[in-house]
């Protein structure tokens, strides 16, 4: 589970990434990483949200010296993107979570961990160190599994709880069902088999389909979650300004702007798009973040530019997991850094509260 180089790595620059990856990684967990929902519209949209977005560096800045560092909810980053949650990782690398972790805490990035991980997240907080990790949290069929979830969660450590709220069930994955992943061959996890994911389907009563328990909470869940936890709680997967307003008024600190990576409602909203309205909403009661489609650093500063406080990045971690275990994932971490350290450069930014929206036009 070394983080250091290989002595010939599998990619050497980002360009290389994507492809050092499906060399590596099987095909069925390849098509469970890259698929989208349904005809994958959102999942392109995300891209072509930045890819219609052009920076305006200015010139003559007085940049002497780059500084990337910032806060999440109080805890100091060395860089102001995370590791979004992504799940069964230990089917991608054998060195799984353990892996990925390691690799954030030398780098001092943020990592979140999916509840649905292939280890457990007491041997993944172990592997960290003392680097800020969060949970991220699926409520489960009874509150009290949810409550060992979060009582867990704080026991190793983790500083926040990332509350998943845009998944009811799973969305309809042709690629993944074309390949079987987790459909006819369950995956196992590590946070015991007592905790489910939200795989199940609806039941039909008649006319109608009832949803799993858990998909019907309502608002209130914030109320019940701050009452097991001190916490700060996080809501993942906002795209409109009203639920933004409504986790903040339920006492939220934090808001992920995300649509799951195009995996879940196909034709929802590129989460670029949405987010200088969430930012406005919101008012800066509460950190905004922001993942999906972020594949460069420039993205990275497109996303803090239009208000956003840090950037989730998702399936381009995947990729250096699986091209190279927990030393693919360091590796992918420098050179993203030092991109973005170049890119902030050529900007003209010294740090990312420099970032502003007129550097970008779009």
């Amino acid at each position: 589970m070394s983080t250091s180089d290989s002595a010939s790595p599998a990619f050497r620059t980002l360009a290389e990434l994507e492809r050092a990856g499906a060399a590596r990684v099987p095909s069925a967990v390849w098509d469970y990483i890259q698929g989208g929902a349904g005809e994958e519209r959102t999942r392109a949209a995300n891209r072509e949200a930045f890819h219609r977005c052009a920076l305006l560096p200015k010139l003559l800045a007085g940049v002497e010296r780059i500084d990337p560092t910032t806060t999440f909810l109080g805890s100091s980053v060395a860089v102001p993107f995370f590791l979004a949650p992504t799940a069964y990782q230990g089917q991608v690398h054998a060195d799984g979570e353990p892996g990925t972790f390691a690799a954030a805490s030398e780098a001092g990035v943020l990592a979140v961990l999916s509840s649905l991980s292939s280890f457990s997240l007491e041997a993944t907080a172990q592997a960290s160190g003392e680097s800020p990790r969060w949970f991220q949290l699926y409520l489960q069929p009874e509150f009290s599994r949810t409550v060992e979830l979060v009582q867990r969660a704080e026991r190793a450590g983790f500083r926040a709880l990332v509350l998943t709220a845009d998944v009811p069930l799973l969305g309809v994955r042709d690629r993944q069902a074309q390949e079987g992943f987790g459909i006819d061959a369950p995956v196992p996890l590590g946070n015991g088999p007592e905790f489910v994911s939200p795989a199940r389907g609806p039941t039909r009563e008649g006319t109608s389909y009832r949803l799993r328990a858990e998909a019907a909470s309502d608002w209130g869940v914030l109320g019940k979650l701050r009452s097991v936890t001190r916490l700060p709680l996080v809501v993942k997967g906002v795209l409109r300004r009203d639920d933004a307003r409504r986790a903040v008024d339920g006492g939220a600190q934090g808001i992920i702007v995300s649509n799951h990576g195009g995996r879940q409602l196909d034709g929802a909203p590129a989460t670029l798009d949405v987010l200088p309205g969430i930012v406005e909403e919101v008012g800066g009661r509460a950190e905004v973040f922001l993942d999906g489609g972020v594949r460069r650093a420039t993205d990275v500063l497109i996303a803090l530019a239009l208000g956003a406080r840090g950037v989730g990045i998702g399936r381009p971690v995947l990729w250096a997991l699986g091209a190279d275990g927990g030393a693919g994932v360091a590796r992918y971490l420098r050179l993203l850094t030092a991109e973005l350290v170049n890119s902030m450069a050529q900007l003209g930014v010294s740090t990312p509260a420099d970032l502003r929206p007129d550097l970008v036009r779009g």
